[in-house]
């Protein structure tokens, strides 16, 4: 299943997937088209969701191990949607239904608010252990979201977090049962609706400035 979109009360939904939902270049470029719809259709607001057992698994290893020549590349092309995510002129909140892992919990990290499953799914930074140190862009990304506590307790450990121990650390916003994750992301933005896109997204970039250009340094032309 490729990424979808449909709307609920002039809110966007963008569903990643039923599957792991990996960054593959194709994915990418769709995603990057559904917001351009989002924008284009005025939408008031826009939550990310995903079908299956993951929000997202991030990056596409194989697609990477298989095309190593173009690493520089395609880390540009997820950084680019990162950074996009970050500065969306309207109000975001990530739906995490599932397992977020790596660039995946990085997206979600992206949105204005993030709502995770309460028991089923993890959070997770693995580049610790996985041998695959943060980019400056994508630690300027975590470090603009997270609290320093929350920075070093996620980045360094590589530790698996679920939804009670995620919203301890500010990491998520809400939690909230299975089949209701969607649901609860849509009622927390729907207060926040609706705002001025122009000052919103002048207003994020001014707060994620730093972070928005560490990510587009190594970004190339789509």
């Amino acid at each position: 299943m490729t990424p979808t979109l449909n709307q609920v009360d002039g809110i966007a939904v963008l569903t990643l997937g039923d599957d792991e939902n990996r960054f593959t270049p194709d994915f990418l470029d769709t995603v990057h088209a559904l917001l351009d719809q989002v924008l284009a259709d005025g939408a008031a607001g826009l939550v990310t969701t995903a079908t299956g057992k993951f929000y997202t698994n991030g990056l596409d290893l194989d697609w990477l191990a298989a095309h190593g020549e173009q690493t520089q590349w395609y880390v540009g092309q997820v950084q680019t949607l990162l950074a996009r995510v970050l500065t969306l002129p309207i109000p975001t909140v990530a739906a995490i239904v599932g397992h977020a892992f790596g660039a995946g919990a990085m997206l979600a990290t992206a949105h204005d608010f993030r709502v995770m499953r309460t028991d089923r799914g993890y959070f997770c930074f693995p580049e610790a252990d996985i041998r695959i140190p943060f980019t400056p862009g994508m630690a300027a990304l975590i470090q603009a979201k997270l609290t320093p506590q929350a920075a070093v307790a996620s980045m360094t450990t590589g530790r698996r977090l679920g939804a009670p121990e995620a919203q301890t650390y500010g990491i998520v916003d809400a939690v909230a049962a299975e089949g209701a994750v969607t649901s609860a992301a849509l009622d927390l933005l729907r207060p926040f609706a609706g705002k001025d896109p122009g000052t919103l997204g002048a207003i994020k970039t001014t707060m994620f400035g730093p972070a928005a250009e560490a990510l587009m340094a190594a970004a190339a032309p789509r």
